[in-house]
């Protein structure tokens, strides 16, 4: 256990929107509903837990970049190419714009397979297979 992670926890704008986009994504990589809470809901893996937690109004300003100090992006295992692909394609008919379309599924390189896109807060998350 040393040293894996214990847990993230997400500031969101939108506690529904962001409840919907997580929870379905977190739920096609394996995790569970764990808890939930008044201003949260948490998804379980193993021993790693996703908290997406609604922002207090007085810290909603200014909104999250990834290019700014502090996180750049959430990367996942995806287990092998199909199921970046059918990732892919779920993300496609929930709208949700794919990054880097034009190198797609290589944005990472020619021996790196794997879908980048956004979260409703611009946050940026990557699902890939090796």
């Amino acid at each position: 256990m040393r040293g894996t992670l214990h847990h993230i926890e997400l500031y969101v704008k939108n506690l529904k929107q962001s409840k919907e986009f997580w929870g379905w994504l977190l739920n096609e990589l394996g995790y569970t509903h764990y808890q939930e809470w008044n201003a949260g809901i948490s998804y379980k893996l193993d021993a790693t837990y996703i908290d997406i937690v609604q922002v207090e109004d007085n810290y909603s300003m200014p909104d999250y970049h990834r290019k700014h100090i502090g996180l750049n992006h959430l990367a996942f295992h995806g287990e092998n190419k199909a199921f970046v692909d059918e990732i892919t394609e779920k993300l496609k008919e929930k709208n949700v714009p794919i990054l880097y379309l034009d190198k797609h599924p290589y944005a990472g390189g020619p021996d790196y397979y794997a879908v980048f896109f956004e979260d409703p807060n611009r946050i940026k998350v990557e699902i890939c297979a090796y």
